[in-house]
């Protein structure tokens, strides 16, 4: 590299830490680059650590990406576990180290330094959250003591208190280990990043395994019964249980950045700019503690997700290295969880965060087999998209299902975050032969739905719409057979089924809205357009059909 050897300092190790370290030593040989980890361990698979604790991944070692041996003989680089960094000078460019084992105190100088503090578990200060049987998740210290109880004979019953990512994925692994699950979510459904409608089917999915969900409902106490450890909620409830997961988020962990006068955004992360420099010379900062503006909304958001901070790492080294010449385009924020024999995925916006901004949005709700359906073993796979209609640009997408979610929601990713729009969805190109998907893909159908809603041939509702034209004295067909018709419709349908549409035109009204539903929605689209080319005016078809419909109000029932 030439001129003098430059020492750079990192902050912290897994995901962002250790992904810079690497790639700074890739591009500067004679750099000393030295990184300090207060934890036991400089790098890990934080998001395999629920299934280890369910014996999936049985053995321990192989949750570890790096090892401070391994980092030295490989890449030269000084990895202290055990070290913390209690305080920085800017104006000395010098951090005290402090080693937790033996207490000792030192001061090391940096040309530049890489904060990489990740986030800390939330832990509430509710009553009684101090018992020894209250765990939190997010190093493998905390797995290794979780499994310890778990794997006690005496431990039987195991409640989970938050029902995002991590929370479904250890009440799936240990139901798996044959514990008695009960999650309980303050909110009025799971996975808050995906919308109800999604929710709902991993809900009933979750309830037919047998484990106890509490939803809209949180924790008032913890208190000690005879019986074990009882997790008292707002309702009046009583969950008795052996151990107790909390997994209700997590927050940047900024107090060093903060007390050396570093910038914080509005939302209390690192605030950096888009080559990852924060408010003090030479030093930058990466991970889940950053805040960086969405590219979708433009506002400071931050992304505890091991993928976004592994690609800020490669940057952030380059930007160090070469100067400021590589810009982060920020990330939309993909996610995806298994969920007992389903999985769950999300990426962009949803409904939750559209409402807060106040952007247009429309959704489309598909249920599709994964692969051709003539072939064995096609099962059901739910996508929902949410878009701009004033261009038809993406927002946001959803999948659930049992084959086939991880492969639409990165197309899905991959177009949203190059701005796609709906008519790319229509003619996305994908690779076809019927053990892998249909020649019309879930993702062709998506776009040719919401492409049909956009050229007037039908217009979409939502599931929450259907309450708003009931009121408006809508006259609502059903447009599915008299044996589907039988099993449950919506209320004070009328079953009129597509193939004798034709023949009965005169039962349906042309002085009021019709709303138009089928199972899915197909059948609801041919019925609307032979009502459209028929004379009528005023014809809505409710996207997902009765499936989602019926889901929806199946889980809003069980809420108190």
């Amino acid at each position: 590299m030439g001129g003098k050897m430059k020492k750079y300092i990192i902050v912290g190790g897994v995901a962002g830490g250790s992904g810079v370290a690497a790639r700074l030593r890739r591009l500067d040989e004679t750099a000393e680059i030295t990184v300090f980890e207060r934890g036991q361990h400089i790098s890990f698979a934080n998001c395999g650590l629920p299934y280890y604790a369910g014996g999936i991944i049985e053995n321990r070692d192989a949750l570890f990406v790096m090892t401070p041996e391994k980092f030295k003989a490989s890449l030269n680089v000084t990895a202290k576990v055990r070290h913390e960094v209690t305080a920085i000078n800017p104006a000395s460019k010098t951090v005290t180290v402090k080693n937790l084992d033996t207490g000792a105190e030192g001061t090391e100088s940096y040309d530049t330094l890489i904060l990489s503090p990740g986030a800390s578990p939330i832990k509430p200060p509710i009553p009684g959250i101090n018992d020894e049987a209250i765990y939190t998740l997010r190093s493998v210290s905390d797995i290794d003591a979780i499994k310890q109880k778990i794997d006690n004979p005496a431990t039987k019953r195991v409640a989970v208190i938050g029902g995002g990512f991590i929370g479904l994925e250890m009440a799936e692994n240990l139901h798996h280990r044959g514990m008695e699950v009960s999650i309980i979510e303050a909110v009025d459904q799971v996975m808050n990043v995906i919308d109800y409608d999604m929710a709902a089917i991993v809900q009933a999915n979750i309830r037919s395994k047998g484990v106890g969900l509490y939803l809209k409902d949180g924790v008032k106490a913890f208190e000690r019964r005879s019986a074990g450890l009882a997790v008292c909620l707002q309702s009046g409830k009583e969950i008795i249980c052996d151990a107790v997961l909390l997994s209700i988020g997590v927050r940047p962990d900024t107090k060093l950045a903060q007390n050396c006068n570093i910038e914080l955004a509005p939302n209390g992360a690192i605030k950096v700019n888009d080559y990852f420099e924060t408010s003090q010379k030479d030093i930058y900062a990466i991970g889940d503690a950053i805040s960086f503006k969405s590219p979708l909304l433009g506002t400071d958001v931050t992304v505890p997700l091991a993928g976004p901070a592994n690609k800020q790492a490669r940057i952030c080294a380059d930007n160090i290295v070469y100067g400021n010449k590589k810009t982060y385009r920020g990330t939309i924020g993909t996610s995806i969880a298994r969920i007992f024999d389903y999985t769950a995925a999300a990426t962009g916006l949803g409904e939750k965060a559209l409402d807060r901004a106040g952007l247009p949005y429309k959704q489309v709700v598909t249920h599709a087999v994964h692969h051709a359906g003539y072939y064995p073993n096609a099962s059901m796979l739910s996508i929902k998209i949410l878009y701009n209609p004033e261009n038809g640009r993406l927002w946001g997408a959803q999948a659930v299902g049992m084959e086939g979610v991880d492969k639409r929601i990165d197309v899905l990713a991959a177009y949203i975050k190059k701005n796609g729009t709906i008519s790319d969805l229509a003619e996305f190109e994908q690779a076809y032969a019927p053990p892998f998907n249909s020649a019309k893909d879930p993702i062709n159908m998506l776009g040719f739905i919401a492409e049909n809603d956009r050229d007037g041939l039908t217009t979409l509702i939502s599931w929450r719409d259907v309450s708003k034209y009931a009121e408006q004295g809508a006259f609502f067909l059903d447009a599915r057979t008299p044996e589907e018709f039988s099993c449950g419709a919506l209320p004070g349908a009328i079953n009129i089924p597509h193939t004798t549409l034709r023949n009965r035109l005169n039962e349906v009204p042309q002085d009021r809205p019709v709303v138009i539903n089928c199972g899915m929605g197909l059948r609801g689209y041919i019925t609307d357009r032979i009502l459209r080319q028929n004379g009528y005016k005023n014809t809505v078809n409710l996207s997902g059909g009765f499936m989602t419909y019926s889901t929806v109000h199946n889980e809003l029932s069980r809420l108190p």
